[in-house]
């Protein structure tokens, strides 16, 4: 695991958005293609944007998955994460091989074991993923299972994770989040070859110094990166501001 941090979340965003760009363009040259797995949500505006600006990637040769999709939410809704990814990536990108989206207003148990098929057979070359505000995950939050093999499993929406959802404006009340969601397995995730984290803000600052620098523990989601052959975590100055090693 190798930490960098950077003065704000724009340069923070370029720099992850560059990185992942050059692990994908690694991937086509040495495979014909590359599976890559994207996140939602604030902390990944800037890095999508830098992704959509780079140069000479072969979009027809990568196909994406993504982490995760709250259930019973309409695509319609301003929260939806396939909306997200729609609006902030798919719709901006060229032809790509394919994309597979979260269905949550699917049947759970039957979409989880779609997406699970799907991405068995698609080994996992980059995925981009942030830390809440409680450490998770995805949506794996605190105490996390660390065990499943499952890539693609029906997660409960802890408090804290749910009130980030409302604090960051993704929803009119705190009500209104849904309190269950499909999220990509933490042993799916760490399957992947290449980790690009990105977590900007203050707000993330307890959280980034639990996971990044205590124990590995399922009570931290995220400290789960810290045994990653190759996991690259972005930070800006406020999200790294309790790390007593940098």
């Amino acid at each position: 695991m190798t930490i960098s941090i950077y003065s704000n979340p724009i340069e923070l965003g370029q720099n992850a958005g560059k990185t992942g760009a050059e692990l994908i363009r690694k991937a086509i040259d040495t495979q014909g293609f590359s599976n890559i797995i994207l996140a939602t949500g604030t902390s990944q505006f800037e890095t999508l944007k830098q992704l959509l600006t780079e140069k000479d990637i072969d979009w027809s040769k990568v196909t994406v998955f993504h982490l995760d999709e709250y259930i019973g939410l309409s695509i319609t809704h301003p929260a939806s994460f396939r909306k997200y990814l729609l609006e902030r990536f798919f719709n901006h990108v060229p032809q790509l091989k394919a994309y597979h989206l979260i269905d949550g207003e699917n049947d759970p148990e039957k979409e989880c074991a779609r997406l699970s098929t799907l991405i068995q057979n698609h080994p996992i070359d980059v995925a981009f993923v942030g830390i809440g505000e409680n450490g998770h995950l995805a949506f794996n939050d605190p105490p996390a299972d660390f065990d499943t093999e499952s890539p693609y499993i029906l997660v409960d929406l802890d408090h804290a994770c749910r009130m980030q959802q409302y604090g960051e404006g993704w929803f009119a009340s705190i009500e209104a989040v849904p309190t269950q969601a499909i999220s990509m397995s933490i042993r799916q995730i760490m399957k992947s070859k290449y980790i690009i984290c990105s977590v900007p803000d203050l707000r993330k600052a307890q959280a980034v110094s639990n996971c990044l620098e205590g124990e590995i523990s399922n009570l931290h989601p995220a400290s789960i990166l810290q045994s990653h052959s190759d996991c690259q975590i972005f930070l800006d100055k406020p999200a790294s501001s309790l790390l007593s090693n940098h």
